[in-house]
């Protein structure tokens, strides 16, 4: 007797988990078609801050993959087309570099609520191409009267004077050096310094 009593109630207790699993799943079936429950404003859905959902646009950053600033400095009339973009990319002081939005995507299986794909933060408009400042002051020290200095940054041309008329009989040497530690001889490319963190 006991024995049946117990298998009663776990049949009812596994009826109620298929019964809460399908609400959960929350898709309905309508004319034969899966329908997703709606998740944004275009369906007329409203955002409830008291539900489980979050608001995509405010999802942690470990949520979100975000592509990097975008360069339009050759189209500066698509920065104001689409409201976020690079006019300018890199800098050497914090002022001289503009910042702008990103766009950012929620990650494939993350529930949130608002559109997946959305503008965010306020990242500045750099590029890495893996150019080290202290590398490139080693190289200038040690090697500079070779060229190795410009080799590494870029510069080519340059460097093969520099290495033909061995560093400018010296002087060529000292004055890249001092442009170094200026801040005025930098990447070719644009790019900043990588990041020691």
């Amino acid at each position: 007797r006991t024995t049946n009593l117990i298998r009663k109630r776990m049949l009812d207790f596994m009826q109620w988990i298929a019964l809460a699993t399908i609400l959960v799943v929350g898709i309905e079936q309508c004319d034969g078609q899966s329908v997703a429950p709606c998740r944004n404003d275009s369906c007329g859905g409203q955002f409830d801050p008291y539900s489980p959902l979050v608001l995509c646009s405010a999802l942690p950053n470990k949520f979100v993959e975000c592509d990097g600033p975008a360069d339009f400095s050759s189209n500066t009339s698509q920065v104001d087309a689409l409201g976020y973009g690079c006019r300018k990319i890199g800098g050497t002081a914090y002022e001289s570099v503009q910042h702008t939005k990103v766009v950012c995507r929620a990650l494939p299986d993350i529930e949130c609520y608002g559109d997946a794909e959305f503008l965010r933060g306020n990242e500045p408009c750099v590029k890495y191409n893996g150019y080290n400042f202290l590398v490139a002051f080693i190289y200038s020290v040690l090697l500079g009267f070779g060229g190795a200095d410009r080799f590494y940054l870029g510069y080519t041309g340059h460097a093969v004077g520099k290495l033909i008329t061995l560093g400018g009989v010296g002087i060529w040497w000292i004055v890249d050096i001092f442009l170094l530690l200026t801040g005025h001889l930098t990447p070719e490319d644009g790019s900043n310094w990588d990041r020691y963190y």
